[in-house]
């Protein structure tokens, strides 16, 4: 083994254990405030794409849509509020993904089949298609799908009003 290998191999290594560790910060964080909210929840963890994954699932779905909100804004209150906490306790930036009672889940195949179907119709008509503004996830999922459609796709505004422009090819 060389050494250049040994070293990308223990990075990788630890970068995988800081996930882990973020996971688990996030974890203690997210079940004191489930407790303080007197919800139940159990909460998963895992490590995706380079970032550290944490869903909160419960049979009462009901309770969960509390912190969900409209159109998931006390869910990315929540995340920020979560990152902060790890970032208290590590002192690095976090980019941890927290999901409640699967509303990103669901809202990533919605917007995977939005962005599949903005390709399909540029590639029809050959004319940019300005969609909707989104949150930064809601637009990293659709430049993903664009992308898998052969497309190119571009961020154009301001928050909070910041949309994809799906480019023809």
């Amino acid at each position: 083994m060389t050494e250049g290998t040994t070293t990308a191999a223990a990075e990788s290594g630890d970068t995988l254990t800081r996930l882990e560790q973020e996971g688990e910060i996030a974890a203690d964080y997210l079940e004191g405030l489930l407790d303080i909210a007197d919800l139940d929840g159990d909460i998963d963890m895992d490590v995706e794409a380079d970032r550290a994954s944490v869903s909160i699932v419960s049979d009462s779905a009901r309770d969960l849509q509390k912190l969900v909100g409209r159109d998931g804004e006390v869910l990315e209150a929540l995340q920020e509020l979560t990152r902060l906490a790890v970032h208290r306790e590590t002192g690095d930036r976090s980019r941890l993904m927290l999901d409640i009672g699967g509303f990103r889940a669901k809202k990533r195949e919605e917007l995977t089949a939005l962005g599949a179907k903005a390709a399909e119709d540029v590639k029809a008509s050959g004319e940019p298609l300005k969609l909707e503004p989104m949150t930064p996830f809601e637009r990293k999922v659709v430049h993903d799908a664009v992308a898998a459609a052969g497309l190119r796709s571009e961020s154009e505004g301001e928050e909070p009003q910041r949309f994809v422009v799906v480019l023809p090819a």
